[in-house]
């Protein structure tokens, strides 16, 4: 979550990131996998945040949005 803060906060500044309301609902170490959190109206700016990750630690990484839903239960009958 340290790298995803990082990212808002460098692309939207504090206020910015402020307003997104993110939080980790779920995280899968086995498939390296999670679950987050953000209102509807937050969604966008979240998205350009993760695709801008290009490193998480010392080692490169690419984020992914796989799915979207208006629920968690609706999330979770998708995955």
């Amino acid at each position: 979550m340290d790298t995803v803060w990082k990212s808002i906060s460098k692309l939207y500044g504090e206020h910015g990131a402020s307003t997104i309301n993110l939080s980790l609902i779920d995280f899968n170490d086995e498939n390296k996998s999670a679950i987050l959190r953000v209102g509807h109206t937050s969604l966008g700016l979240l998205k350009t945040a993760l695709a801008s990750i290009t490193k998480v630690g010392d080692k490169p990484a690419a984020v992914h949005v796989l799915k979207v839903s208006g629920t968690i239960k609706a999330l979770d009958t998708k995955m």
